[in-house]
């Protein structure tokens, strides 16, 4: 697993950039509080605003040796990119972290951002995998 300390290339660091601000405004405007769903709801509105393409509830298959085992499905995707996942948790744990790192093996995408709005302050991570 890898984690912020990773190089991206510029356009993935402006979108992903985007993408966080938005996640600020959001917090800045709900606060903490809310169910997951109201701020999944709230990003698509946001991101949207930021001319980005962000789809709610994407399914992905999880394979073991080729065979379907499981199944999951993503809070949001955004630009067919980066996965978003959404906690409103008292504090992030590495449960966490690694759910996304699942995420985005399962995925085949490469780029994570995990936000819990769940705190007084917004916290988030970028993973890469």
């Amino acid at each position: 697993m890898k984690t912020d300390r990773v190089s991206l290339d510029p356009e993935t660091q402006d979108l992903t950039a985007t993408i966080i601000g938005g996640a600020m405004k959001v917090s800045n405007a709900l606060g903490h509080g809310f169910l997951e769903a109201v701020y999944r709801k709230a990003m698509l509105v946001e991101l949207g605003r930021r001319g980005l393409s962000a789809t709610a509830h994407v399914p992905f298959k999880v394979r073991y040796e080729g065979t379907v085992v499981g199944d999951y499905v993503a809070d949001l995707v955004v630009e067919k990119r980066v996965i978003v996942e959404l906690k409103a948790v008292s504090t992030l744990l590495p449960e966490h972290k690694a759910q996304v790192i699942n995420y985005l093996r399962a995925s085949g995408l490469h780029i994570g951002l995990l936000f819990n709005f769940g705190s007084s302050e917004l916290e988030y991570k970028r993973l890469i995998y």
